[in-house]
């Protein structure tokens, strides 16, 4: 008959089996959620375009071109904003994004265009405390806020945190009015200027408040540039027949490129910042991970350029292509499109004549590839 020691130790290794299954499932959820959405459909070439929040503003694409919106589920309420007709209106003209306010760090990003700033001016210096109120509700406005102090002993700003008890005399609080999963709605805006408000008022602080109509109106205009640009890029490495790749060789040729496979279940290279700057995925979109790659196997992989989150985006898609074929020579691999079928020159030219279009119009909007401003709008 088991022991009750015995019946312990059956239970717990049970346990850590159920535990090891349970977290493996939910990485290969967060996996799909990050990358799936380049292989949702069926396309006839490699690379491909399309905009799921934004499709009326998504530009032609190429024949060898993918475009793809990570994720991009739309904030509620948007359309209570601004009426179609005047949206329409103001994604002709061209956006000029103002320079940034004379801040440091984090807080230079902070702009009218991109940013709901609501400035609160205190009538005597205090710390971060005062915002208590902010500080619990601080993600229910489903966009990135940030807070930046005006420090009252040396007139620097900074970004703050809750815990800081250094001394301020205004806060600028701000919220981002546009990312990858579209723009703010009225509703979110309202929120929080009624709770910063209100702030303000238990403390006998003056406030300055944006016009919410206006504020809506111009992240409109932004969304609709940043839809317009915003493309991302693969090149599918895929074995000649029925061959399957083993995830050891796989890692061993990525390695041989300086990529490295990080917690997200993708390999990236990283440029002297830290930035991914190409992306190696599973062409099925389940995750590579350290422990299985001695009996991992796969059907393909794809090299991916997120263009707009990259510095140079034409001369990395170089660097794409150059590594693409290193790894197809390393693997004994081709270079194809979605219907398997090789790429060519031409047709790698031809996209990145596409990228350099797109390069071209972040720049002269003053949306500069890469840049910090770039990666929190493409984020």
């Amino acid at each position: 008959m088991m022991s009750e020691l015995q019946a312990a130790l059956l239970a717990i290794g049970l346990g850590v089996v159920v535990a090891v299954y349970a977290f493996g499932w939910w990485k290969q959820r967060q996996y799909s959620r990050k990358f799936g959405a380049a292989f949702r459909q069926s396309h006839d070439d490699a690379l491909y375009q399309a905009n799921a929040a934004q499709p009326e503003q998504a530009a032609e694409p190429l024949d060898d071109i993918v475009m793809i919106n990570q994720d991009a589920l739309p904030d509620d309420a948007v359309a209570e904003s601004v009426e179609v007709a005047e949206i329409a209106e103001l994604a002709e003209e061209t956006v000029e994004l103002p320079p940034a306010l004379a801040l440091s760090g984090p807080c230079s990003l902070l702009d009218a265009r991109s940013d709901f700033i609501i400035s609160l001016h205190l009538a005597e210096p205090a710390s971060a405390a005062v915002l208590d109120g902010l500080w619990q509700r601080k993600f229910d406005f489903h966009k990135p806020l940030q807070v930046c102090g005006l420090i009252a002993r040396t007139g620097q700003w900074e970004r703050v945190i809750a815990e800081s008890q250094t001394l301020y005399s205004q806060f600028n609080i701000a919220l981002q009015l546009v990312d990858r999963s579209g723009v703010i709605s009225a509703t979110r805006l309202g929120d929080l200027r009624d709770l910063v408000l209100g702030i303000a008022q238990a403390i006998d602080a003056d406030t300055t408040v944006p016009d919410i109509q206006d504020t809506l109106a111009n992240a409109q205009v932004l969304d609709a540039l940043c839809a317009e640009v915003d493309q991302m890029v693969g090149v599918n490495l895929l074995p000649p027949g029925v061959r399957l790749l083993n995830g050891e060789k796989i890692n061993e040729a990525a390695a041989l490129q300086g990529m490295k496979l990080e917690s997200d279940g993708a390999f990236h290279l990283s440029d002297a910042a830290g930035n991914s700057l190409i992306t190696l995925i599973n062409k099925d979109t389940s995750p590579f991970q350290h422990h299985t790659l001695g009996h991992f196997t796969t059907q393909g992989i794809t090299l991916m350029l997120d263009v707009p989150r990259v510095e140079n985006p034409a001369a990395s898609f170089d660097l794409l292509v150059q590594m693409a074929h290193a790894m197809a020579r390393d693997l004994q691999v081709n270079l194809v499109d979605d219907h398997r079928v090789q790429l060519t020159e031409s047709g790698l030219a031809r996209i990145r004549a596409q990228i350099t279009e797109v390069e071209a119009k972040m720049r002269e909007n003053n949306l500069v590839p890469g840049s910090a401003q770039a990666r929190r709008l493409f984020s």
